[in-house]
């Protein structure tokens, strides 16, 4: 068992000196504790909430080279995040999978303009291509996409790209750093950095679940908080300059017949910009996303009526089935980390390449950067942590380390094939109690059993931990989620030892999340 509480006794040893401590549990925060243990260093990583709360699990689920960066120039950008985009593929098959997307083209010039320029993305990928592009005729253009708006349809530009499951893939993120060595304890909030002499030397932290405050001693402290960066650095320098420019992005989540088929669509220019994209995932249809400047960045960002407006107005320009508000399963927002520029204005425009800055006290803070490009970021981080630690040096090693989870045919699984390996123990768990294989909700493919294996495998605390990150029900059918509230919570308190009013405010809590930020206004 993977227990939060073996997590915690490792704090409580005030003796210990880490070589790592890694503020921030998302998608760059885990990748830095896997590459750290990994070279054999010891890491350890505190989040102040659960694993992937923020930014990684609220992406548009694509593991990418990103096609728009090739329109802005960024091809050094586009580069890397395809040879990672081959390397997330090759160490994560259980989540990581190709995709085809269809651009559809209304005006003559669209078929060769994006014909080109997708070709030159297939050619800058190289040997970790995920497939071919290539013109479509109209007729295979809706044999793919059959609900693609015809009206003024000429055809299509099929490419190919990757989808991945954001929160399953960082779960099995974490079971990995552990794996290799690391502490990793959700729930741990950094209330302040520890100096000597003027340079930071551990964190003062304080457990949320018992109140218990922790000295933690490190050689080097990484701030890998994303969104939040900027309220690291100035608990280092009350005066740090503002370094993240962050904008949201909303997507919605529609049933499985808007977009019927296993192909996406990919619109390369929308009205304020962005890119969208409409794609099936998990049994629906996602339409995504949004890119909104926003003043600060919040655990739990709120979708803009005009933003929802835009997805649904879009939608039903490239949709033959028009989308309404009461069609929308799902909605959630992500706020994007983006390293502040001249244009802040627009956020669209402000780049994706990652920033590494060490502060005169040694604080390194790793910012910017994208889900795909997490390993690098990490690489870079740890060659860079080393050195302000004075640690000996150790090369990387996650080039070909296999995440948690890795088999080669996870196609052979069947309905739990998100879970990898982990699927063979998980059936096994299923069979001691016959009640476990029942439906949380008949809309959804997920088991009571499933609640069960999050508590004692993948340190689910909370019932939202399990409804929006260790499944997804949450982000793919709100409704859905509050009526599998009650079980979740008590499956959970028999497993915790929680007593029933912790379950009446967890299933008060995430009624309320879900209503405020998962749902359509007026959506009951």
């Amino acid at each position: 068992m993977l227990e939060r509480s073996s997590m915690i006794a490792a704090l409580e040893d005030q003796s210990s000196v880490w070589d790592f401590i890694i503020i921030g549990g998302g998608a760059t925060g885990v990748g830095v504790a896997i590459d750290a243990a990994a070279r054999g260093y010891r890491p350890l990583l505190i989040e102040a909430h659960d694993f992937g709360k923020g930014t990684s699990s609220r992406s548009t689920k694509l593991v990418h080279g990103g096609v728009r960066y090739l329109q802005q120039g960024n091809v050094s950008l586009v580069l890397e995040a395809l040879k990672e985009r081959g390397l997330m593929r090759q160490n994560a098959p259980h989540l990581v999978h190709d995709l085809a997307f269809i651009v559809p083209n209304y005006t003559w010039w669209e078929a060769p303009f994006y014909g080109i320029g997708l070709r030159l993305y297939d050619f800058l990928a190289g040997r970790h291509g995920f497939g071919t592009s290539r013109n479509l005729s109209l007729k295979k253009t809706m044999t793919h996409i059959p609900t693609v708006e015809t009206e003024g349809l000429r055809g299509g530009v099929m490419y190919y790209d990757g989808q991945f499951d954001d929160a399953r893939l960082l779960i099995n993120m974490m079971q990995t750093a552990v794996e290799h060595g690391a502490v990793a304890a959700n729930y741990v909030e950094a209330k302040a950095l520890l100096k000597e002499e003027g340079i930071v030397r551990g964190v003062l932290a304080v457990d949320n679940e018992s109140g218990a405050e922790y000295r933690l001693r490190g050689r080097v402290v990484v701030n890998a908080t994303g969104a939040f960066t900027d309220t690291v650095r100035q608990m280092d320098d009350a005066a740090a300059p503002r370094m993240i420019s962050p904008s949201q992005g909303v997507h919605i989540v529609l049933d499985q017949s808007f977009l019927p088929g296993d192909s996406a669509i990919m619109v390369p220019h929308t009205d304020d910009g962005r890119v969208l994209f409409a794609i099936p995932w998990q049994g629906h249809t996602l339409i995504g996303t949004t890119d909104t400047p926003i003043a600060a960045a919040t655990f739990e960002p709120r979708a803009l009526p005009e933003e929802l407006d835009f997805l649904v107005t879009h939608a039903a320009r490239y949709l033959s089935k028009d989308p309404v508000e009461s069609d929308v399963r799902s909605v959630f927002t992500g706020i994007r980390p983006l390293v502040a520029g001249e244009n802040e204005g627009n956020t669209a425009a402000l780049s994706r390449d990652h920033t590494l800055h060490i502060s005169s006290a040694g604080l390194v803070t790793i910012s910017g950067g994208k889900w795909t490009t997490y390993r690098r970021m990490a690489e870079d981080t740890v060659d860079q942590a080393a050195v302000v630690a004075e640690l000996d040096a150790a090369p990387c090693k996650t080039h070909n380390l296999h995440i948690h989870g890795y088999v080669k045919k996870p196609e052979e699984l069947g309905a739990r094939a998100h879970y990898g390996s982990d699927a063979f123990h998980i059936n096994n768990l299923l069979a001691e109690h016959e009640n476990w294989r029942e439906l949380l909700h008949p809309d959804l493919d997920v088991c009571e059993g499933e609640v069960i294996w999050s508590v004692r495998e993948e340190l689910a605390r909370t019932v939202e931990d399990f409804l929006a990150r260790r499944s997804r029900m949450l982000f793919l059918n709100a409704r859905a989620a509050i009526a599998a509230a009650p079980k979740v919570a008590a499956l959970m308190a028999d497993e915790l030892g929680r007593d029933d009013a912790w379950q009446r405010e967890q299933v008060a809590h995430v009624s309320e999340l879900a209503h405020q930020c998962f749902m359509m206004p007026g959506q009951e």
